[in-house]
């Protein structure tokens, strides 16, 4: 009888059947069994054996990413000394789809448990989850789809992928569907590069397919606004991706992969303070942000100079989110709700501040 593959499977709260957001503090916990999506995994075929599911809260390791992975190994380690079935043989993580925060958690957890344990580690991500730059070198990543309706078809492919490693054959990303990690290798081609570089020009001018050999990034770009005619009687607003709200973060704005932004008054304000307002931003060390909350949203210079007469004026509100591994999908719409909402206030410019 063929020896099983113990799989040991990481979820976020959610997943783990724990909570939602209410619950997203929660410390890594390790659960024997399958649990939520692990049921995919353990009836995926009959060699497998999903000894247990870990789990912790989204922002717990959000906020705290080399302390939560260390954890999961000291559990890891705390259970293989008590169980007499052997080691496990493969992670899997996820698939957190284009969950930014999930996404981090998994990816740092297949990191260490690679790194530390020498075992074999596959998470599924959507191409944009932040996670995906942060990891793609270190790891094998499935391409997943952006949402929980293709949790089939990622678990699908993990296992595929988890088989492959174990049986330490090659990943071909254009035929695994996994995320290409940007790695070059070495190989005897039975043509020059001029020759295929020929080709592949003939075969674009044909309309033939044709896959290049180096893949070049894609950068959105933005054409600049016109300049504003006259400062003196513009409407200028703030805006902030550096995480300053007010006291208490009444929004519940994440630290990391944000989800949300907020909108909150500058009436009556002439400067910001430690006791009105703070810094939830997880990606800087945001002492002096909340001595002097200023510092990154600049309220006292702005009163300064619409005191003076060199702006029309500030406008009321300003608006807030937090830029740590947020996803380019979230920040695009969040671009799009703030300029929409400041165009109809009548706003003729924006001051957007970072850390």
């Amino acid at each position: 009888m063929a020896a099983k593959i113990r799989v040991i499977h990481y979820v976020n709260q959610f997943f783990a059947g724990i909570g939602g957001e209410e619950e997203a503090s929660v410390l890594p916990k390790w659960f024997d069994g399958p649990r939520g999506p692990g049921q995919l995994i353990q009836r995926w075929a009959p060699e497998i054996e999903l000894v247990a599911t870990l789990t912790a809260g989204d922002n717990y390791m959000a906020e705290n990413l080399a302390e939560g992975a260390d954890k999961i190994i000291a559990l890891i380690n705390q259970h293989v000394e008590l169980d007499t079935g052997g080691r496990p043989t493969l992670l899997i993580a996820g698939p957190a789809f284009n969950a930014g925060r999930y996404g981090m958690a998994c990816g740092a957890v297949c990191q260490a448990v690679q790194e530390q344990l020498g075992i074999p580690a596959v998470t599924a991500l959507y191409p944009e989850n932040p996670a995906v730059e942060n990891y793609r070198r270190e790891l094998t990543i499935v391409r997943a789809a952006d949402s929980v309706l293709g949790m089939q078809d990622a678990v699908n492919d993990m296992l595929r992928i988890g088989m492959k490693l174990l049986r330490g054959e090659a990943i071909v990303p254009a035929e695994d569907n996994t995320i290409p990690r940007g790695l070059r290798q070495n190989y005897f081609a039975q043509d020059n590069g001029a020759n295929r570089a020929i080709e592949m020009l003939m075969n674009k001018l044909a309309g033939k397919a044709f896959e290049t050999e180096y893949e070049m990034p894609v950068f959105d770009r933005v054409t600049p606004a016109p300049a504003v005619e006259n400062v003196r009687t513009a409407n200028i607003a703030l805006v902030t991706s550096g995480g300053i709200v007010p006291r208490g973060n009444p929004d519940r704005i994440e630290s990391a992969s944000a989800s949300r932004f907020g909108a909150y008054s500058l009436e009556g304000l002439d400067r910001l303070t430690s006791e009105t307002h703070q810094s939830v931003h997880g990606g800087y060390d945001a002492t002096y942000a909340n001595q002097d909350p200023n510092r990154v949203l600049p309220l006292d210079a702005l009163r300064e100079l619409e005191s003076e007469g060199k702006i029309g004026r500030l406008h009321g509100t300003y608006h807030a989110t937090v830029g740590n591994a947020t996803s380019v999908r979230q920040a695009v719409r969040f671009g799009q709700e703030i300029a929409a909402s400041l165009v109809n206030e009548g706003v003729q410019a924006v001051i957007l501040t970072s850390t």
